[in-house]
């Protein structure tokens, strides 16, 4: 690793030194597609993030991509019905890797006012893992803008190596999750319980 000193100094005299893993990182970070679709109400928030007044084009993730294969970032704006998990997952697992996922609003965190309904998913990361969570009923664009911001940072900070490496980078990390299928009564399975578990409660005698 170049001293910061000498790093600094050479970048006053138009020099500027990098390595493999900051350029790797700062490829990705800068191009993050979005995936076109939307769900419920937080969606129209999403659709004002890329107007002029928030202009998402200034973090180089104004390219919506109509396609699965396009994207790398899955924006989960809304409301999460079971009759919708099925296809949101199976939307995840056709993007390419390296992907994320931005879980937007409260619906698609825990399912908000919706939570005690039959038919809302409470929560997506029950299903797919969920890099950056956005509180808020529904949230601003500028929390959509924060945490675009948020996961580069958190891409920027990744390494190749290690055992702290990305995912993608991980040959025995799964790139496909299970599917759920419409049960009888609900979703089969009600969740992956790779990747989420109920809190365990402890009851006072």
């Amino acid at each position: 690793m170049i001293d910061e000193g000498l790093k600094n100094e050479l970048s006053k005299q138009g020099v500027f030194t990098t390595s493999l893993n900051e350029l790797y990182n700062w490829g990705r970070k800068s191009s993050v597609w979005p995936l076109q679709f939307g769900l419920a109400c937080c969606a129209i928030e999403m659709i004002a993030a890329s107007m002029a007044r928030f202009d998402i084009a200034r973090f180089g993730a104004e390219v919506f991509r109509p396609s699965p294969r396009q994207a790398d970032l899955m924006i989960v704006a809304g409301t999460v019905t079971k009759k919708m998990a099925p296809q949101v997952v199976r939307l995840y697992n056709q993007m390419p890797e390296p992907k994320y996922v931005i879980a937007m609003g409260a619906c698609a965190i825990s399912g908000g006012p919706f939570k005690q309904g039959y038919n809302v998913l409470k929560g997506i990361d029950r299903y797919i893992p969920v890099d950056v969570h956005i509180p808020g009923c529904p949230p601003r664009p500028e929390a959509l803008l924060h945490a675009l911001i948020t996961l580069q940072e958190k891409i920027a900070a990744q390494a190749l190596t290690g055992p702290n490496k990305p995912r993608h980078l991980d040959p025995d990390a799964p790139s496909e999750f299970p599917v759920p299928k419409f049960g009888a009564h609900d979703l089969e399975p009600p969740k992956n319980p790779d990747l989420w578990q109920p809190p365990k409660m402890a009851r006072e005698s």
